[in-house]
Order: C-alpha cells, then sequence, then structure tokens
C-alpha cells in the first residue's frame, strides 16, 4: 500500500487516460452539469465557506485576503458561468496543426494532445477549485487540486459539487481530486511524483512559488506575483490616467493583477499626481513615494528601496518619479514581475517602444492591468497568469493546457 499522495496520483494517472478519449460533447454535458450542480449546492458550499471566512477573520487576516477567500451567491454564479463558457469554446484536443509531406512520401504532422495529470498547487481563493476542473477536464486532463488549509471546508464543498455533477453524466469522479489532508509533507511528497503527475502550476503568493520552483521534480508552470506598473507618460490624458491608476488600484486589491506601482513623467508630475492622490486617498490607499513625487503632495510619504520591488495586495502604492520614457521602462524592467504593465500616453511611437521593450506577460496602452484574466481575454476561466517563458505565458486558458505529439502517415517507407 502505498502513501496517501501515490494513491491519489495513480486514481488521476488512470482518470487521465481515459479523460483522453472523451469526446468534445461528453466533456461539455459533463461541463454543463457540473455549473449546474455548483448552483443547486450554493446553499452548502456557502455555509462551509463561513467557516473558512470566519477563521480567517478570528486570526486576524488583512481584509484584501480575506477578500479573496470569501465567496458569494454571484460568485458561486460566476464559477458555473465559467464552466458554462469553457464548454461553448473549441475544444483544442485532436486539433492538427500543421501536415507536411517529405519528399520520401511520409505526410508528418503535429496534434494538439492533453498533458495527462495537471497538479495545482494555491491558496485562498476557492473559485479556483472549480476554474482548474473545468479548464483541465475541457482538455482531457486529470486535476489534482491541493488547495490552502485556509479554504478547506470550501474547497471540499466545491469538490464534492463537481464529483456530484460528475456523477449525473455518467463520468469518472477521479477526474478531479482534491488533497485533503493540509500539511505541508504532502506537499513536499506531491511536487516529487515524477512520472505520476505531468505538470505542476502554483497559485498564490511569491513563498508558495519560489518552494515549489525550487523543490520539484515535477515540471512547473510558474505563475507570477504581481509587481504590476502603470506609467503616465508626459503626453497622457490626465483625467484618464486617474480613472485608469484608480481602477487598477482600488478595484481589487487582493489580487495579481492590481496596480502596485505608478511611474510618472517629470514634466507632468505637478499636474497629474495630485489629481490621482485624491482619487486613490478617497480609498483609503496610502502612497509611497521618492523626494519628487513627496514635493508635489504632502499625502505622499517616503518610500524606501524595497517598495520598488514589492507585490503590497493592499491599500498601499509606491509612485516613482522619471524624466524619460527609457527611464520608466528600465525601472519597470528593473522592479517587475513579468506580468502586466501599462503606459498611459498619447503619443504613438511611446506607446509602440514601450510595449516593445517592456519585459512582461502582458502589456497595455490607455488601459488597466485589471484585464489580465482569462475572462477579459475571451479564454473562459483561466489556470493562472504565468510570468514564465516557456511553453505558456499570461493568462492560460485552454490551449496552455495541452502539448502536441507528431503523427507521421507512411505507406511502406523505411529510412536507407
Amino acid at each position: 500500500m502505498g502513501s496517501y499522495m501515490e494513491m491519489l496520483a495513480k486514481l488521476a494517472k488512470e482518470a487521465s487516460r481515459e479523460a483522453a478519449k472523451l469526446s468534445t460533447d461528453a466533456k461539455n454535458s459533463g461541463l454543463l452539469a457540473v455549473a449546474d450542480e455548483l448552483v443547486a449546492q450554493q446553499g452548502l458550499i456557502l455555509e462551509e465557506n463561513r467557516k473558512d471566512v470566519e477563521a480567517a477573520q478570528a486570526k486576524g487576516t488583512k481584509q484584501s485576503l480575506v477578500d479573496r477567500l470569501a465567496l458569494t451567491e454571484k460568485r458561486i454564479a460566476d464559477m458555473a458561468d465559467g464552466l458554462r463558457q469553457i464548454a461553448a469554446l473549441d475544444d483544442p484536443i485532436g486539433e492538427v496543426l500543421r501536415m507536411k509531406v517529405r519528399p520520401n512520401g511520409l505526410r508528418v504532422g503535429q496534434k494538439r494532445v492533453p498533458l495527462g495529470v495537471v497538479g495545482i498547487i494555491y491558496e485562498s481563493r476557492p473559485n479556483v477549485t472549480a476554474d482548474a476542473f473545468g479548464l483541465c477536464f475541457k482538455t482531457g486532463n486529470a486535476a489534482i487540486l491541493r488547495g490552502g488549509s485556509d479554504a478547506i471546508n470550501s474547497n471540499l464543498a466545491i469538490v464534492r459539487a463537481v464529483k456530484a455533477g460528475l456523477r449525473k453524466v455518467r463520468l469518472s469522479q477521479d477526474l478531479i481530486l482534491l488533497v485533503e489532508d493540509t500539511g505541508r509533507e504532502v506537499v513536499n511528497e506531491m511536487m516529487k511524483m515524477h512520472g505520476w503527475i505531468d505538470v505542476l502550476i502554483p497559485r498564490g503568493g511569491a513563498g508558495l512559488i519560489a518552494n515549489v520552483v525550487e523543490n520539484s521534480t515535477v515540471p512547473v508552470i510558474e505563475t507570477g506575483t504581481g509587481n504590476c506598473h502603470i506609467y503616465v507618460d508626459a503626453s497622457a490624458d490626465i483625467s484618464m490616467a486617474a480613472d485608469i491608476v484608480e481602477n487598477a488600484k482600488t478595484q481589487r486589491m487582493g489580487v495579481c493583477n492590481a496596480c502596485e506601482s505608478l511611474v510618472v513623467h517629470s514634466g507632468i508630475i505637478d499636474e497629474a499626481l495630485p489629481r490621482i492622490v485624491r482619487k486613490l486617498k478617497a480609498h483609503g490607499v496610502e502612497i509611497r513615494g521618492d523626494e519628487r513625487a513627496q514635493a508635489v503632495s504632502p499625502k505622499v510619504i517616503p518610500a524606501s528601496e524595497e517598495d520598488w520591488g514589492t507585490e503590497y495586495l493592499d491599500a498601499v502604492i509606491s509612485v516613482k518619479t522619471v524624466d524619460s520614457i527609457d527611464e520608466a521602462i528600465g525601472h519597470i524592467n528593473r522592479y517587475n514581475t513579468g506580468h502586466s504593465e501599462s503606459i498611459i500616453t498619447k503619443d504613438y511611437g511611446n506607446a509602440l517602444k514601450f510595449q516593445d521593450e517592456i519585459d512582461a506577460a502582458a502589456v497595455y496602452v490607455n488601459a488597466s492591468t485589471r484585464f489580465t484574466d482569462g475572462f477579459e481575454f475571451g479564454f473562459g476561466a483561466e489556470i493562472g497568469i504565468s510570468t514564465q517563458k516557456l511553453h505558456a505565458r499570461g493568462p492560460m486558458g485552454l490551449e496552455a493546457l495541452t502539448t502536441t505529439k507528431y503523427i507521421i502517415f507512411g505507406n511502406g517507407q523505411i529510412r536507407k
């Protein structure tokens, strides 16, 4: 008898082989059944989520992180809608990407296939449980999910609903497996399941991601933290800039695509910064800036070197003053985490320069960084935002959970 983790991995491996054979219609029926079940069981899910929220509040967890943990009827409806959107999307599995005829008559093609068993280690946000299942299932993968101990009751309730939906359409309940043991030893073992788990995706804070990247023997798709910047260029529309910064920072503060760092051109700072500060202060945001920013607004307190590289996930933002777009790009590329960056400008040349030279998964012109999201990009739900450069980058939808294999057709060829 193997360990608990080995048992889960074996169940997932068997389920993944069956999942790879499912037709698109079978997968779509499963997604729609699970979506309906989430809504039908929302009372139970909310009841279990309340336990997690109350435990987090009792521990003194900051409000922005409690918000990530909390579910509402709308958030459950959104989870269900995400699954319905995935059902409506084209199935990438089986797609032949190319087919070429070699001089010897062999036809060599490339076809999209599932990854197999996808392991996801994540924190807080229980909606990830449904999103991860939906994307893995549509792409013919089995999912092993290890959520944080702070969301264990919520995750158990969501997984029960998912399994109930799968049962209703006579599909394997092992297509989603929740690691119910919240101990660290099990996570460490999960990271060593090379040969059983095909890929690991960590979603959460910098500490979690670094731990998985550094210690896993299973291939990892790195989803990064978000020290996201907005650069207000010398030619920016100030009203637009103030609205975008307000949205990017305050619409939801505890998420990876929220703006954490503001960079302002010195030629516009006297006019732009006070308007931006007023909007941020209305939401209780603390503003930490360099000496030039402090001189413009008495509401800006001194920033330390550490502030330039910090993902706050809270009501705090840093402000850096620059004298050129090159200085802005240099500062952002030094301190960013490769997630999402935005420029507010009327200068077409500067807009293109910023998009060309900024090293990040998503680079915006005149828009909020909050749009870096699978829903907003038209992918349905997302598995995470990849900040690495291999295999997948940016919001990861269905295609990011596939790999390819070569398919070769011959008529008796032998190599000479």
